[in-house]
């Protein structure tokens, strides 16, 4: 019983750092795609400030689907949701929109940069999510009922 409350608080501390890394990474998106960015995209030919305007809706996408996720795992740990409802298909990693290479080229280096940051900490969570969708689907029943009396003593 041990492991499992050191994985639980591991697995919480990595939610935790994600939240935050998420949270401060969708404060920066929306200072620079709100604020500092319009000088750069004035600069511009018209298709690409269309792509910037539509990379940074892409961004915001991204982010907002991690940010529900960290949530959900958040409710999972805090024991205000089942672990097996967390694997709903509306509470998973929703699809990340694509991002096209030659566009992103064109971007300002501060928007690209932000297009990078968003698109690898959707990997990073993406990978996690279907980890554990993967290891539910392994799960004995036996196993699900001995975490289940594990948490409840």
């Amino acid at each position: 019983m041990h492991g499992f409350a050191s994985e639980a608080r591991i697995h919480r501390r990595l939610i935790d750092t994600l939240y935050v890394d998420a949270m401060v990474l969708a404060d920066e998106a929306r200072s620079y795609f709100d604020e500092g960015g319009r000088e750069e995209r004035e600069t511009l030919d018209p298709l690409a400030r269309v792509s910037f305007s539509c990379e940074s809706l892409k961004v915001t996408t991204r982010l907002m689907h991690i940010i529900a996720w960290l949530l959900t795992q958040r409710a999972v740990d805090a024991g205000e949701l089942q672990a097996r409802d967390a694997l709903d298909p509306s509470r998973r990693l929703g699809p990340a929109p694509v991002s096209d290479a030659a566009a992103i080229l064109a971007m300002p280096p501060q928007a690209q940069a932000l297009i990078a940051s968003s698109t690898e900490l959707y990997r990073r969570v993406a990978r996690l999510d279907d980890a554990q969708a993967d290891q539910h689907v392994m799960e004995s029943p036996a196993r699900s009922m001995f975490d289940r009396l594990a948490t409840a003593f």
